[in-house]
């Protein structure tokens, strides 16, 4: 009987060729979805989403910036707890039909703005507003870190006032503490 050396080693170029076949793809997990209030861990990052705001204007009579659609001001903090500073990515609204809104970058007449470039130290935090003009909707807020991966929060359509809106951005009042104009 005839012997064909060549066998064995395509025999066993086969088998590895169809293991690496066989195994599926590494599959991204989809991105989690929060609630305000809720600590959002996407590391080296902890975010945490506090309030969110209506606004028809920032600012009141000759210095009144007017949005093109509505200004949405969201109250979040961002922790580093890596080992080295990171930049922290600017977020964006999407709403229900996949629309997305980026964030402003001009934070005029917003109190306490956390900026549009952020970089944070290790073991520090920042936290302030962020500024949207969008809509009156409901949207989900999306955060990342620097390597992409995402997470969202809920920012329900809901009002805190008979109008639906605030005039122009809460100020600290004493204490630290955010007061609506009257």
């Amino acid at each position: 009987m005839r012997q064909f050396p060549f066998v064995l080693p395509v025999l066993a170029g086969m088998a590895g060729l169809w293991c690496a076949c066989s195994k599926s793809p590494a599959v991204s997990e989809p991105a989690r979805t929060y609630q305000i209030g809720e600590r959002v861990d996407l590391a080296p990052l902890n975010y945490a989403v506090f309030e969110k705001q209506w606004a028809a204007q920032l600012g009141s009579g000759n210095d009144a910036r007017l949005p093109q659609t509505r200004f949405l001001l969201v109250r979040i903090s961002a922790a580093n707890n890596g080992k080295s500073e990171v930049f922290v990515p600017n977020m964006t609204l999407e709403d229900d039909a996949g629309n997305s809104y980026a964030e402003v970058s001009n934070g005029d007449g917003v109190a306490n703005w956390i900026g549009y470039l952020r970089s944070i130290k290790p073991a520090d935090t920042i936290q302030g507003w962020v500024l949207f003009d969008c809509p009156l909707k409901h949207y989900k807020l999306k955060l990342t870190n620097e390597d992409g991966k995402a997470a969202y929060v809920e920012l329900p359509l809901s009002f805190d006032n008979p109008d639906g809106v605030v005039d122009v951005l809460p100020k600290e009042g004493p204490g630290g503490k955010l007061s609506h104009p009257k």
